[in-house]
């Protein structure tokens, strides 16, 4: 299955709370990670804009830092990351993402289920 990149439904949206608004691309919905996931999608977090704490019951998120330098709070823990870094945060974990810089963020999200 190819998903040509004009079809990929997008939108903004306030994440969790988080300050600003996010510019997310659906890379896919759930029929399309065929009962394994929730999300994958391709997020652009703006200088100053944030997704909000939360946590994660059932399911893992990832993140793939693909440009820009965030603040990633893992599970109250603030860690920078880079291009090329991963996020994890498993069952019962709690994060948040921070652009405290002056480029856009953009990364990769993925949410699987158990």
């Amino acid at each position: 299955m190819v998903t040509r990149s004009d079809h990929c439904p997008r939108r903004t949206a306030r994440i969790q709370g988080g300050e600003g608004i996010v510019h997310i691309k659906d890379l896919t919905d759930r029929e399309g990670l065929y009962g394994h996931g929730k999300m994958f999608s391709h997020i652009v977090v703006n200088p100053g804009c944030s997704i909000g704490y939360h946590d994660h019951q059932h399911e893992t998120e990832f993140y793939y830092i693909l440009r820009g330098e965030a603040v990633f709070n893992d599970d109250g823990t603030e860690v920078p990351v880079h291009p090329g870094d991963i996020c994890a945060t498993g069952f019962g974990q709690h994060h948040a993402l921070e652009n405290r810089g002056k480029e856009p963020v953009e990364l990769i999200a993925l949410i699987v289920t158990e």
